[in-house]
């Protein structure tokens, strides 16, 4: 499944052009580190999803690019505080930025990137936008933070991972699609659905995530990686609440003891797979993804539609 980048594609050059601009600053080391960040971007799935929320419902404007840069500032800001929180040296086959100016760099890194994304919605009086997406770092916040407190006993119920992802990583998402509708139509249930679209896009995308870490082909992260960090995701939440005492009491001490072994993780990701873990996972998966096309399907036929409908395609059957 391919981006639907054909439909925005000039959008997108715009788009690249003031991401650039608003990345930029007047100290050299920042600007020199900024550079990095931006030359190995990834695939730009959240200006995506804004770009074409804002097209589905309106005319992609001023606004609409400020928000598309908003959230890509606010989630390239997320992803270098999560380098230095998870010890992380590498991001897509590349040293990270924690790697080359280490942890005290990159924490100011984020918060100068956060504050960008402030100021750029300020100056512009684009307050609905900033309202949106401010509650979605709040959310981010407080997902983190409810996975580190429910991760360390390894006793999570099926109920709060989807509260830990909803807000982890699907408010940013959601978020996304609502700053796009709000910037071309600025009608609040239209922006609610959008909302709620992004929203269910976002679950099927973090499923998605979890369930590479049992993929044996290779996905640009290690096979057992989430098992090593000890993060308790939906394939190893459903095999405990579903094994026998033993085998369950039996991962719970690999995982919390002997992570960095290669062959006991290799034996928790076989029962994930014998216990009906990943079949389970790719099911709750599918259904996230049925909700968000039915969400989307309200909105009448259109290129834009469509476009978000392969979007949702690309979050669920990519490889990596």
């Amino acid at each position: 499944m391919n981006l639907p980048t054909h439909l925005i594609s000039s959008e997108l050059e715009i788009f690249q052009d003031r991401f650039k601009e608003a990345v930029r600053s007047h100290a050299p080391l920042l600007d020199r580190i900024m550079r990095y960040i931006v030359k190995r971007k990834g695939k730009q799935l959240r200006p995506m999803f804004v770009l074409l929320s804002a097209k589905l419902c309106g005319e992609i404007n001023e606004p609409s690019y400020r928000a598309a840069s908003l959230v890509e500032l606010l989630h390239t800001a997320t992803l270098v505080h999560d380098d230095v929180v998870d010890d992380s040296m590498e991001r897509r086959g590349f040293f990270s930025p924690y790697a080359l100016w280490k942890a005290k760099a990159n924490v100011l890194i984020g918060d100068y990137l956060l504050a960008k994304g402030l100021l750029l919605s300020l100056d512009h009086n684009d307050y609905q936008i900033l309202h949106i997406l401010s509650d979605a770092v709040r959310k981010m916040s407080e997902g983190e933070l409810l996975q580190l407190e429910k991760a360390r006993n390894l006793n999570m119920k099926e109920g709060i991972y989807y509260e830990i992802i909803k807000n982890k990583t699907a408010s940013l998402l959601a978020s996304a699609c609502a700053a796009g509708a709000w910037s071309s139509c600025q009608n609040e249930a239209t922006t609610e659905k959008l909302r709620l679209f992004g929203e269910k896009t976002g679950m099927a995308f973090q499923i998605k995530d979890d369930l590479f870490d049992y993929a044996s082909e290779n996905v640009g992260k290690p096979t057992g990686n989430d098992i090593k960090e000890k993060k308790l995701t939906l394939p190893l939440i459903y095999t405990l609440n579903n094994t026998d005492k033993e085998t369950r009491r039996r991962i719970i001490y690999i995982v919390k003891n002997n992570n960095n072994d290669k062959e006991k993780v290799k034996w928790v990701i076989e029962s994930v797979e014998k216990a009906g873990g990943i079949d389970y996972a790719k099911q709750k998966m599918e259904d996230f993804k049925n909700e968000a096309l039915a969400v989307l399907h309200e909105f009448p036929e259109s290129p834009e539609r469509k476009g978000l409908e392969d979007m949702v395609l690309f979050v669920t059957d990519r490889k990596y």
